[in-house]
């Protein structure tokens, strides 16, 4: 597992709005190619 500061990390911000597809909703997880978005998984 991973976690990022998306507050404190530029870098981190703009890998979570990729995999987000421009979201800016936490948590972002990723399993595999499956990416999870907020605490409902939308």
């Amino acid at each position: 597992m991973e976690y990022l500061d998306v507050s404190n990390d530029g870098e981190a911000m703009k890998k979570m709005l990729e995999l987000s597809g421009g979201k800016r909703d936490v948590p972002v997880i990723v399993d595999g190619d499956e990416v999870l978005i907020g605490y409902g998984g939308s």
